[in-house]
């Protein structure tokens, strides 16, 4: 079996969304004095097989329901464009979701059994993302999916596994890193929304329009610097202010996200948004452990 397509298929430049929000929480733990390495292993290995498993699903679901076409703008989707077979794709889905679901229980030890709902949940939208009677994705429910698991979730579960309860502070750095894995989801929604209307996508883009989601993303980007702010005040701490280093390429995007018009375009804001979950998580992280 070729490996190049497979790859391809789980969409590398997608996986920060996955590592950002564990290594935040991490962090988080690191500040708060509980850091613990084997749960905070646990939580990015299983973060990151779900964000792939997620991938895998989309790529034959869209395909399955027509979403992906030859007019389709974004990265090559591997079952349209022929490089693997649905049944294969189907399979190696089920079985990657399985792995995650399996690296999961080795967190229950550490965060009680509760967690098992967690996972099962984490599972079942990362399938219904795009599968069931009524994907995600295509009901406009996407956004939500991407807030809840590649932030709340995600942050406030690897604090909690290693250090047994919440706080505010957890949860304002939550949203504010789900917030900007949001933001990447918005403009890819901003780019393929006529071939979503096409194939009867509903995502938030399709169903309110541009003008809603350039402001959905806005008010993202702007909330992860407002964020640390508050953060910063709450916790005593000026060092978990460092994310507002990355102002200049908010300033940019929030400016160029409303030019753009091609594919190309918003293929490069999406690049740069990436670039600035990175940068922010990063930031943030050092911030927090200084």
């Amino acid at each position: 079996m070729p490996l190049q397509p497979w790859l391809l298929a789980s969409r590398p430049k997608t996986l920060p969304a996955a590592v950002a929000p564990v290594l935040v929480g991490t962090a988080l733990a690191y500040h708060a004095g509980t850091f613990y390495a084997v749960p905070a292993a646990v939580c990015l290995v299983f973060a990151l097989l779900i964000q792939v498993a997620t991938n895998f699903a989309n790529d034959y679901y869209d395909f399955k329901k027509g979403a992906d076409t030859s007019e389709r703008v974004g990265p090559t989707r591997v079952v349209a464009a022929g490089l693997i077979q649905p049944a294969s794709m189907k399979r190696v889905t089920g079985l990657t979701f399985a792995v995650a679901f399996c690296v999961g229980l080795g967190l229950i030890p550490f965060g009680g059994w509760w967690l098992l709902a967690v996972g099962i949940a984490s599972i079942f939208c990362g399938y219904a993302y795009t599968a069931g009677p009524m994907p995600l994705a295509y009901v406009g429910l996407g956004d939500v999916f991407v807030m809840a698991f590649f932030g709340v979730v995600a942050v406030c579960c690897t604090f909690f596994v290693q250090a047994g309860y919440f706080t505010w502070e957890v949860f304002m750095a939550s949203t504010a890193v789900g917030g900007l894995s949001t933001s990447l989801l918005v403009v890819n929604n901003l780019r393929d929304v006529d071939t979503d209307r096409l194939a009867n996508k509903r995502t938030l883009a399709v169903r309110l329009g541009r003008s809603f989601s350039l402001w959905e993303y806005r008010i993202f980007v702007l909330w992860s610097l407002v964020a640390v702010v508050w953060m910063a005040f709450r916790l005593q701490d000026s060092w978990v202010q460092l994310p507002l280093l990355t102002l200049p390429l908010v300033v940019s995007l929030w400016l160029g996200l409303g030019k753009a018009n091609s594919g190309d375009d918003f293929n490069k804001l999406l690049a740069k948004t990436a670039l600035l979950l990175v940068v922010y998580s990063l930031t943030l992280s050092i911030g927090l452990m200084l």
